[in-house]
């Protein structure tokens, strides 16, 4: 079983940056690939970004490369999601996810384990 709690979520101006954290917990929890994931209101869940569990890989959307960056410190066992240049249109719950597959994440679109999800809302 693998715990994921999100955190740093706000309200935030277009342009500024926020970064992101997903704490892990059970103990395999560092095997697992980890991803991220938003939905806006009214619209489906959308793939952000991916890493594997060795960090050696990360995926990305188009929609959000050079601007997001997934990063994970298996010291402290969370991931982050860095982003830039916040835009209106990024407003959207964010959630964490876990798997042992990345493709389920990246392509799936689905995971086994998943966080509560953190709110981002960016102002123009």
């Amino acid at each position: 079983q693998v715990q994921l709690v999100e955190s740093g979520g706000g309200l935030v101006q277009a342009g500024a940056s926020l970064r992101l954290s997903c704490a892990a917990s059970g103990r395999t929890s560092s095997s697992y690939a980890m991803g991220w994931f938003r939905q806006a209101p009214g619209k489906e869940r959308e793939f952000v970004a991916a890493i594997t569990w060795n960090g050696g890989s990360t995926f990305y959307a188009d929609s959000v490369k050079g601007r997001f960056t997934i990063s994970r410190d298996y010291a402290k066992n969370t991931v982050y999601l860095q982003i830039n240049s916040l835009k209106p249109e990024d407003t959207a719950v964010y959630y964490c996810a876990a798997d042992r597959v990345p493709r389920t994440l990246v392509v799936l679109k689905g995971g086994d384990y998943w966080g509560q999800g953190t709110q981002v809302t960016v102002s123009s």
